[in-house]
Formats: C-alpha cells, structure tokens, sequence
C-alpha cells in the first residue's frame, strides 16, 4: 500500500464520507471497494453498500490530515493514534445501529460517538 492511498483526491468532496467509528473520511468508492481501514474486521464495509450507508456519513465537519498518527498530538486529542495515515473528520454526525455498537463491545472495543456527543464515562 503506497503512503498516499488513504489521502482524498482531488475533485471528488461530493463522494467524500467518513467513518462513525474512527472518522476516517474517503470517497464511497474507496470503501465499497476496500471497506474502512481501521474498522473492517468489525463493520465489514467491504462491497456492502447498507452497511456503508448505515455506518458512514455524509455530514461531518473539520478535516486533518494525518502523515504519522502515532507520533501526532492531534491523534492522540482526537483519539486518532493508532489508526492509518489517512484524513479523518473532527466531527461525525450519524448514529451507529444497534446491532454493529454491539458487534464492537463483544470485540471488546468502546463505542465512542464522534458527533460530539458523549456517552457515560467519557
């Protein structure tokens, strides 16, 4: 995988979507075809269009852009470290369904919304 395959092309911020779970944004080509860098194994994107239509959004705000998320102190504030170099969203509005929240706690992962919102312990 070349350095700048999870970076948004030029031209295409009409397709653009991101991920509710790791706010990860790319065209919605990109996740029919590869599905979420960060979140496959669980959401399961992959040449499933409900699935990306239920578990990405079109609505986010705030783009950064990040080339080292493990050595980045905006990753680490946005609870972006240890994800793929790639841009992600600072905010994602949209609600995750039920059943894929609990697909991710019987991962043993936490659902964090990235609308903003906070949930128990945050």
């Amino acid at each position: 995988m070349s350095t700048s395959e999870n970076f948004v092309p030029t031209g295409q911020q009409r397709h653009l979507r991101a991920c509710m779970v790791c706010s990860i944004v790319m065209v919605q080509n990109r996740f029919i075809r590869d599905g979420c860098p960060n979140c496959e194994p669980f959401l399961n994107l992959q040449s499933n269009m409900d699935a990306i239509i239920e578990c990405t959004s079109q609505v986010f705000e705030g783009l950064i852009t990040l080339s080292d998320p493990s050595r980045s102190w905006v990753a680490k504030w946005q609870r972006l470290d240890g994800y793929v170099k790639g841009v992600y969203a600072t905010k994602v509005s949209g609600t995750l369904p039920d059943d894929v929240i609990g697909a991710m706690e019987e991962a043993g992962m936490r659902y964090i919304p990235r609308d903003g919102s906070s949930t128990d312990d945050d």
